[in-house]
């Protein structure tokens, strides 16, 4: 005779169907978030619908609903979601300390070549988010300072002993404009504008331009 489970563990078969029913609900939840990226990345968060988002994902708008409680949750669940996706790339370079970072930014830029989806949402979305009262403010002001700080930290640390912090700081706003900018020319014409190899090289030069040992 089987041993009889503890009351407060399921049987396999119980078990197996709660892990259907898990990975059911993280599939519809990844159904929407993509949904929703395809849906705010080509009209935005203010004229992008919920309605639209549900058709999209091939549900009602009380599913949605359901899994993100609001417009609003559904907007952070996805902007949180479109980060995870740029971990892959962080991972690939651990070890590498600051100088592995930098390569991470590259090599984010020469995946976003093959998502422009997740770029047209993310540059309007920024873009639409300085309005006053933009559930996405906060967000991203907190990205870009995070972002400016760890850019200038590795800037620092690359260039070598003895680099203007200041100078640091100024080339770091400096690349994230960069980026955003090559994003923008971009989307307009993906064939005049080849983003990782100029941000690889613009990179190379601020570095050596803001090296101590480079004056």
């Amino acid at each position: 005779m089987a041993p009889t489970p503890p009351p407060w563990r399921a049987n396999d078969s119980e078990e197996a169907m709660l892990n259907d029913s898990t990975t059911g609900t993280t599939d519809r939840r990844e159904d929407v978030l993509r949904a929703a990226l395809e849906v705010f990345g080509a009209k935005g968060y203010n004229k992008g619908s919920l309605a639209s988002v549900a058709e999209r994902a091939g549900m009602t708008r009380a599913g949605v609903l359901h899994h993100f409680g609001s417009k609003e949750g559904l907007l952070m669940a996805m902007l949180t979601y479109r980060d995870d996706t740029d971990v892959v790339t962080i991972q690939m370079h651990e070890g590498r300390g600051d100088q592995g970072f930098l390569d991470h930014l590259v090599d984010t830029v020469a995946m976003n070549v093959e998502r422009p989806g997740v770029v047209q949402a993310y540059t309007l979305l920024s873009s639409e988010s300085v309005s006053a009262g933009h559930p996405a403010n906060a967000y991203f002001r907190q990205r870009l300072a995070a972002l400016r700080a760890k850019l200038e930290g590795a800037l620092l640390e690359v260039a070598g002993p003895g680099t203007d912090r200041e100078a640091a700081r100024d080339a770091a706003s400096a690349l994230i404009a960069l980026m955003d900018g090559l994003q923008v020319q971009w989307l307009l014409d993906p064939t005049a504008v080849d983003m990782p190899r100029i941000l690889a090289k613009v990179i190379k030069d601020v570095v050596n331009g803001i090296s101590p040992s480079s004056v």
